[in-house]
């Protein structure tokens, strides 16, 4: 395959893997972040099944992608920016086409975690917003409803006005108004403490899965075998930074439920949090987060391996001849 088309097809490659994927589980993500933001004082959640239904009840089906629509949009630069610098830093690294060391693995997958915070931090960021505006609205009319119940009378209330959430645009303009672009890179440090640790240990733990399944060095591995070492390599390192990304998802939250508790940096949230949840709690949404994680960089790693890009990049020259 010619190596003129290497950086445009892997980034394309990328793209596509990063919208297929975040279509298929965006749901659980919403789940995920819904139950990481609840704190102690007032549950709406007890599981991502409990938390699903009572969304689809309350905002409908599609209240279960909101905040998709930013996703599906910076995905395709996330995604490929991290799987194409994941590949150019192995390749620098390499030694005359030598296999790459575990540690030059880790490093290469070090330099991919670090690049896609450029992307990722103002995805997060707006993504989190409108994914916990749901569970904030439904806490306060519960509340509302409580106050409701404990006053004398009850009788002649007027019902609690009904909240207009705010768009990724509006949320945007905002943020750029009153804090500047630093405003959308709110809790930058949070998301490298994930990502860069999650790239570190996935990259080369799937490196070294794929490769149990290729008969010949120089022969790709089926897809089905690109496919279960994305699953199973991006589950283990979803799970073992889950404490970094409830620290991540809790310091970018802008808006509280009520009586919840705010942050200043990333020890007092993790102080807070271990004080009064105890250290179980940042497991929360551990098992969303890798059903999240195993089939989107599973589904990436096929498309990524396949190379569809590579195929309609090498069809172009011959529509124009």
């Amino acid at each position: 395959r010619a190596e003129k088309h290497f950086l445009p097809a892997k980034l394309i490659n990328g793209g596509i893997a990063g919208l297929i994927g975040v279509t298929c589980v965006f749901p659980i993500d919403l789940a995920k972040t819904r139950l990481q933001n609840q704190q102690n004082g007032q549950r709406m959640y007890t599981s991502m099944s409990d938390c699903l239904i009572k969304t689809i009840r309350s905002e409908g089906y599609f209240g279960m992608y909101r905040g998709a629509a930013v996703n599906l949009t910076l995905v395709t630069p996330e995604k490929a920016i991290k799987l194409a610098a994941n590949d150019f830093f192995r390749h620098h690294l390499s030694k005359d086409g030598k296999k790459l060391t575990l540690l030059r693995e880790m490093l290469a997958g070090c330099g991919a975690g670090t690049c896609q915070v450029i992307v990722t931090t103002p995805m997060e960021m707006l993504k989190i917003q409108l994914q916990d505006a749901g569970r904030i609205a439904a806490q306060k009319k519960l509340m509302a409803a409580q106050a409701q119940l404990s006053s004398s009378s009850g009788a002649g209330a007027a019902e609690p006005a009904v909240e207009r959430r705010p768009t990724a645009t509006q949320i945007t303009r905002e943020l750029l108004r009153s804090k500047g672009i630093a405003g959308l890179y709110k809790g930058l440090g949070a998301t490298l403490l994930r990502d860069v640790p999650f790239s570190i240990v996935y990259f080369p733990l799937f490196a070294n899965l794929n490769k149990l399944g290729q008969k010949d060095p120089n022969v790709k591995a089926p897809f089905y075998v690109s496919f279960l070492s994305g699953c199973v390599a991006g589950s283990t390192a979803a799970v073992a930074v889950n404490p970094c990304d409830v620290i991540k998802t809790r310091l970018q939250s802008l808006q509280r439920g009520v009586n919840e508790d705010t942050y200043s940096g990333i020890l007092d949230c993790t102080k807070k949090i271990w004080q009064k949840e105890g250290p179980m709690a940042f497991l929360k949404g551990a098992y969303c987060r890798a059903l999240v994680i195993a089939p989107l960089f599973g589904i990436a790693q096929v498309v990524y391996f396949i190379g569809i890009a590579e195929f309609l990049l090498d069809m172009l020259p011959k529509h124009r001849a």
